[in-house]
């Protein structure tokens, strides 16, 4: 009895440490104590939960962030339209109309199944029936065959402008010659395929349903999925089968957790790095803090996400009253106060980083006595409630929804704030269950935005609706020429200047952490997840 009792005591107790390591409870795992002779665990720390793992369906950047871990894009971009090989060993056009992808002949889905140009054919086809439920259809938009939403056509079954042409080549034909540059960005970066031999017999209204997007049991990425503890961590472990060769990692795991939980376990070493972005983000008014730490290094860069108020076109109809509301925030309170700088104010959907960021464009300067003036002039209902909803999880972004919340009652708003987690956010986007709307964003460096304004686009949770956007947005995705591009793109700034169905905050620059046990591997604005197999630490053989 006494033996069983031991017995027991001592399966607890490891399993405290086990608990310990993943929840963030003990200093992160090395090669020497992770029970392997060389490759170790790396520990990243994120801020956002994901929704789901579905490749073509996740419109919140912390589940993109994550699937590209486990799946591959086709090609890597580690600075702005700067492109190199991953998943297609070539991604070429002579024409900007046809383009041809050859994929990597080694490459393999996890369980030992070649990848193919079938899984892209049968991707895309999934992508563009009417039935699936997609956040990526705006790439596909150009091909020649579908309807300007991305979808088939009634009464079609596949996509007549792609074809199989052997197992590893894969071609498709835009609508017109367009820039190769904007394919290979969303096409190239950005599309992430699905195994046909796992996926092929469920129905495209169950795809979002399925198992296999809460559990990708068959990914084709340096790192297999192994679980995801909700709210909790993700964990990886290293795929065997990866074409680039075997990772030097044994596993990874990205833990969510608080901001400034990020700053705690930089300093005890429970994680290596915090994640890019926003998903990933350290309050600014702990940069300090952060960079005195001997065991990290740190840097600072401007990046092309941003974050909005989106404003419900449905029950906030009226342009100048989103103008005034736009007058009524206090930006440079936000960029000084919370980002003390380390930031910028930018007018519309691309920040500084951007080539076709209109710098001559009218800004909205903070006026709360024209925002006052505005609204009367509209006949604004004052003592109707404004729902205004915050989404958790960036401490930066909640401190600046009591900024806003200040301005927008001083001006006599009768606003109502809630805050969610962010997979409520997100299914209140959807829904439009609100008035105002906090969110961040992040597009491509490529200017096409039609995911966020046009009629159809799956971020467009403004419900905007604007014929002559969606016809320049049209002329700015089948234009070859980038001088011209440019001047569509510049036409439709400012028509979203004067709708404003979504105004642009602020863009806060992106402070990356990295511990100094990495030997290789941190994050970065451009090419985060390039080389994974080569990550690395300290020590490592």
């Amino acid at each position: 009895m006494n033996s069983l009792k031991r017995a027991v005591s001592l399966i607890a107790i490891l399993s405290l440490f086990l608990l310990a390591a993943c929840s963030g409870g003990s200093k992160s795992t090395t090669s020497e104590d992770s029970g392997s002779k060389k490759g170790g665990t790396v520990f990243i720390g994120l801020v956002n939960a994901p929704v789901s793992f579905n490749t073509i369906n996740s419109s919140d950047i912390a589940a993109q962030f994550l699937e590209k871990f486990m799946f591959e894009t086709f090609l890597d971009m580690d600075k702005p339209l700067s492109f190199t090989p991953r998943l297609a060993e070539s991604f070429d056009t002579t024409d900007n109309q046809t383009f041809t992808i050859k994929l990597q002949k080694d490459a393999k889905w996890s369980d030992g199944t070649p990848v193919t140009a079938k899984d892209i054919a049968f991707t895309m086809n999934l992508v563009a029936n009417p039935k699936t439920e997609t956040s990526v259809g705006a790439y596909i938009t150009v091909l020649d065959g579908l309807t300007p939403n991305g979808k088939l056509p009634e009464g079609v079954a596949e996509i007549p402008s792609i074809k199989v042409i052997d197992d590893k080549t894969f071609e498709f034909k835009t609508k017109k010659p367009v820039d190769p540059n904007m394919i290979k960005e969303q096409l190239g970066t950005k599309f992430m395929i699905l195994p046909e031999h796992v996926l092929k017999n469920v129905a495209p209204e169950n795809l979002q349903k399925d198992p296999f997007m809460q559990n990708p049991t068959v990914t084709n990425g340096p790192f297999k999925f192994v679980q995801y503890k909700k709210d909790q961590y993700v964990e990886y472990a290293r795929n065997d089968q990866y074409y680039l060769g075997k990772p030097i990692l044994d596993k990874v795991y990205v833990k969510i957790m608080p901001a400034p939980n990020l700053v705690a376990q930089l300093q005890t070493g429970e994680i290596h790095m915090n994640a890019a972005g926003g998903i990933g983000k350290i309050v600014v008014q702990d940069y300090k803090t952060v960079e005195g730490y001997k065991d990290v290094t740190t840097k600072t860069e401007p990046n092309i996400g941003y974050q909005t108020i989106m404003f419900n076109n449905q029950t906030v109809k009226d342009p100048k009253v989103r103008q005034a509301i736009a007058y009524a925030i206090n930006r440079k309170a936000i960029l000084d106060k919370l980002l003390l700088g380390k930031g910028e104010i930018v007018d519309g959907p691309y920040t500084s980083v951007s080539p076709y960021l209109d710098k001559e464009m009218d800004s909205f300067t903070y006026d709360p006595e024209k925002a006052k003036q505005m609204l009367q002039d509209a006949g604004f209902d004052f003592n109707k409630p404004i729902r205004f909803v915050v989404p958790l999880g960036n401490k930066v972004r909640e401190q600046s929804a009591d900024i806003i919340a200040e301005n927008l009652k001083a001006i006599g708003l009768k606003l109502e704030t809630a805050t969610f987690d962010f997979p409520t956010i997100m299914s209140k986007a959807r829904a439009g269950d609100y008035d105002l709307l906090l969110i961040g964003l992040s597009n491509t460096i490529d200017p096409d935005v039609s995911y966020l304004y046009s009629k159809d686009g799956s971020s467009n949770y403004m419900k905007y609706n604007n014929p002559k956007v969606d016809e320049l947005l049209a002329a700015g995705k089948s234009e070859a020429d980038s001088k011209k591009r440019k001047e569509i793109y510049a036409d439709l700034q400012r028509i979203w200047n004067e709708d404003m169905p979504v105004f642009t905050l602020y863009s806060d620059y992106d402070f990356a952490a990295v511990s100094k046990e990495v030997k290789f591997g941190g994050p970065k604005v451009f090419g985060f997840h390039k080389d994974l197999q080569k990550w690395s630490l300290v020590g490592a053989e």
